[in-house]
Order: structure tokens, then C-alpha cells, then sequence
């Protein structure tokens, strides 16, 4: 819906049901941060047209735009880990464990291109957004490089395995990044880009690693999303 189309006329919850407006205020905030081709100009106004309340009503559940966001961003972040970290639940070794966690992200951040954004897009102004609204996201990039550890050099100092699992993550923060940005391209298929990938930061032969990718019907990081109100 654009920013100026005017909602439907709300009706007003129960009383005893200001947890159901917070999660409309979650979930239209989420929708808009999403969608807007400008997300750093969302506003409150915004938000509460998209719900159909008064701006007013906003300030029951949250002091400003700055805590909803971040109350949007740590839900996104908290639906990432768990994706992850479900995809990996059954993995029978390490080398299983992180194609499972690579495979979910990438699938997630593809399949969520304006969710991925808005966690991701670096776009939103520090006096909104300060840096550490993003601390929520630290879980995912650890599991990374504990799991990326455990495949390859264990012995590696603690710098040496952090810096291997950013080196990891920036690559498929690119690949997600960039099929976002540029899917007119002419991409090789989504699976066998995770493949190379996770092959080049392993050196195992990508047609092992082929072999531990999920299919995407039962990945689920290539689920839809879930509602970011889930986490109230």
C-alpha cells in the first residue's frame, strides 16, 4: 500500500487486548520497512495508517520509531537463528552442520529480499538504528564460525576462527546481496553458488558438499517467513 493511501477505519480491540495492537503495530512496521522503496523515511504516522489507529495510540506500546524498529529487528534476527539453527538440528557432523546453516541463510535472505534488507540493507540512520539494535544478529555470525571451526582448523587461535567465519559470512551476505539486487543476471543456480562457496572456505570438494545440501522443500530456511509478531 502506498504511504499515502488512507486504511480502513480500525475497529477497536477489547479491552484487555493491547498485546493484539502491538503485534499489528510489530507486523505493519515490518510490512512497510519491507516494501518502502525509501524504508530510512518510514514514520510513525505511516505505521499507524497502515493499521488504521491514531499515532497516539502508538506510545501505549512503544516511545518512539527508533524502539519499534528495534523491537522489529531483534524478532527478524531471533527468526533467522532459529531457521538456522533448524536446519542444522539433524546435521550427523560438523561439515553437514554448517552446509545446513549457510544453506538456510541464503535461502532465507532470497526468499525474504525485503526482510533481508531491512536487517542487512545498512540504510537506516544512527540516530534511529544505532549499532547496537543490531547486537541480536551477533547469534547467526557465531554459529558460523564455530561450525566453520569445527570443519576446518580447530587448532586456529580464537582471532584466527572469528576472522574465517566473517571472511565466510561476508561471501554469502555478497551472493544473497547481489541475486537480490541483480536477479535479471544470468545466476547459476542458487545451489550450486552455495556449494562453490562453501567449498572455497573449506577446501572440501564441492561434490561433498553437494551432497549435504538440503533439499528446499525441507530446508527450513526456504520457508515463508513467519510473522514478526511470533516473538511477543
Amino acid at each position: 500500500m502506498a504511504p499515502q493511501e488512507r486504511s480502513a477505519p480500525r475497529r477497536r480491540n477489547p479491552r484487555g487486548q493491547g498485546q493484539l495492537l502491538k503485534a499489528q503495530l510489530v507486523d505493519a512496521a515490518a510490512k512497510l520497512l519491507a516494501t518502502l522503496d525509501q524504508p530510512e523515511t518510514l514514520t510513525l504516522r505511516q505505521v499507524a495508517r497502515e493499521v488504521g489507529v491514531a499515532p497516539a495510540s502508538i506510545y501505549s506500546h512503544f516511545p518512539d520509531l527508533s524502539a519499534l524498529i528495534q523491537h522489529v529487528l531483534r524478532l527478524r534476527y531471533e527468526e533467522l537463528a532459529r531457521l538456522m539453527d533448524e536446519a542444522a538440528r539433524s546435521a550427523p557432523d560438523p561439515l553437514a552442520d554448517l552446509v545446513a546453516r549457510c544453506a538456510a541463510y541464503v535461502r532465507w535472505g532470497v526468499g525474504q529480499p525485503g526482510h533481508y534488507r531491512t536487517l542487512f540493507g545498512g540504510r537506516m540512520p544512527d540516530d534511529l538504528v544505532p549499532g547496537s539494535a543490531h547486537g541480536a544478529g551477533a547469534e547467526p555470525l557465531e554459529a558460523v564460525v564455530v561450525s566453520l571451526a569445527a570443519v576446518t582448523d580447530d587448532q586456529a587461535t580464537a582471532e584466527r576462527q572469528w576472522q574465517a567465519g566473517l571472511l565466510l559470512w561476508t561471501g554469502l551476505h555478497g551472493l544473497v546481496s547481489l541475486y537480490n539486487d541483480h536477479g535479471n543476471m544470468p545466476w547459476p543456480p542458487l545451489d550450486d553458488l552455495i556449494t562453490d562457496l562453501i567449498s572455497l572456505h573449506t577446501a572440501r570438494p564441492a561434490a561433498e558438499i553437494a551432497l549435504l545440501l538440503p533439499p528446499c522443500g525441507d530446508d527450513p530456511g526456504s520457508a515463508g517467513t513467519s510473522s514478526p509478531s511470533s516473538g511477543l
